[in-house]
């Protein structure tokens, strides 16, 4: 894995194209801010040539270039790269397919040599206008290895600064992405770019292997959120870099907790308590506990410190609670129960937590312990 990794939060891009998800001018902002405040150093941050509130709010981005690197995505049409460059853009974006099922369908049948001419053609008009240039092989996951490495060549050669390897129906597994980001990489000294889609729920696993293959830059949206089952969730990438392979890219994982809240609230659908960093029930814990205080030391069962991501540590009583459990969350009440009324406690609360589906309050717990003791 490269020392110079360097992370591209698309979530006001790729991840507003999520069905049904609309950004207001506000709520983009609020995002921005938010992304900036975690650490987040390169943001793409919409499309211009879309227009109406789009365009005034990238002109409201760009009045604040100076706090990150902001792309700005666009097809592969000369007007559409002039009106973002114009707009004051300094990194810009080509979306350009490279399968020939994607070539056919979305550009009218074009041939792949019209495909590297148009490429070469946009590459040198945007870097005769002095700046950063991606461009994307979209659809590499059924695109030739062969031609996925020549285009590398040619858009390398015209002076793109950045090749983007786009699984964009994440049909592809870590160890052919893996296997594709090396061969491209060994066959040209072009920056690659990870974007991998979920489809499968491998985009994460496909970033870190595209990583270690030798990508230097890669997607990700908070929340997951994008087309169809989203993109790379920048929370789990960042805390498995830093957690499992030992790499820190300065991004503040609380922050993100804020970042969550805000996409989720935008989105109208928060993330499932068990989504992986920043769901609810990521540091709650249910089963598994012991004597003898072990309660208040449950967080040796927890990966990374709950504080790393803003979690709030919480004890559930459920189904799988034990009389430790109950115990201590009575105690907390100024009672002292026997172990046999502990034992009849929990039998209920068990039959409780099953009859309503869900966990069990204190207040119910308290009210059990009540009827159990009564004389």
């Amino acid at each position: 894995m490269r020392n110079d990794l360097i992370l591209e939060d698309t979530t006001l891009r790729d991840g507003e194209q999520s069905p049904g998800v609309a950004f207001s001018k506000q709520t983009k902002l609020a995002i921005f801010d938010a992304l900036v405040a975690a650490g987040v150093g390169w943001i793409e941050a919409g499309i211009a040539v879309m227009g109406g509130e789009e365009l005034a709010t990238l002109e409201a981005m760009l009045e604040r270039k100076n706090e990150a690197t902001l792309v700005g995505w666009n097809r592969g049409v000369k007007a559409d790269v002039k009106q973002t460059i114009d707009l004051g853009f300094q990194a810009v974006h080509i979306g350009l397919p490279a399968s020939k099922l994607h070539l056919k369908s979305s550009v009218r049948g074009k041939s792949r040599g019209w495909l590297i001419e148009n490429a070469t053609e946009l590459i040198k008009y945007a870097k005769d206008r002095g700046v950063f240039v991606s461009v994307s092989a979209e659809d590499a996951g059924r695109t030739e290895l062969s031609f996925l490495q020549e285009y590398a060549g040619k858009v390398h050669e015209a002076g793109a600064d950045r090749l983007r390897l786009s699984d964009t129906i994440g049909i592809m597994t870590p160890e052919q992405y893996g296997e594709k980001i090396g061969a491209v990489a060994a066959a040209c000294d072009i920056d690659l770019m990870c974007h991998t889609h979920n489809d499968f729920g491998l985009a994460v696993a496909n970033t870190i292997a595209g990583l270690k293959a030798g990508a230097r830059y890669f997607h990700c949206t908070v929340n997951a959120i994008g087309e169809r089952a989203g993109m790379s969730d920048i929370a789990q990438v960042v805390f498995t870099l830093k957690y499992l392979y030992g790499y820190d890219l300065g991004v503040d994982g609380r922050e993100l907790k804020r970042a969550s809240a805000l996409v989720a609230e935008a989105c109208g659908h928060p993330p499932p308590p068990w989504h992986p960093i920043v769901g609810e029930n990521v540091f709650s814990h249910e089963s598994g506990i012991h004597v003898n205080g072990m309660l208040r030391n449950k967080k040796t069962f927890e990966p990374f410190p709950a504080e790393a991501a803003a979690g709030e540590r919480r004890f559930v009583i459920g189904k799988h609670s034990g009389r430790s459990t109950l115990a201590y969350y009575l105690e907390q009440r100024g009672v002292q129960a026997s172990d046999e009324v502990l034992q009849t406690c929990l039998e209920r609360v068990r039959q409780l937590s099953i009859d309503k589906a869900g966990a069990v309050s204190t207040d119910e717990l308290h009210g059990i312990y009540r009827e159990v003791a009564a004389p």
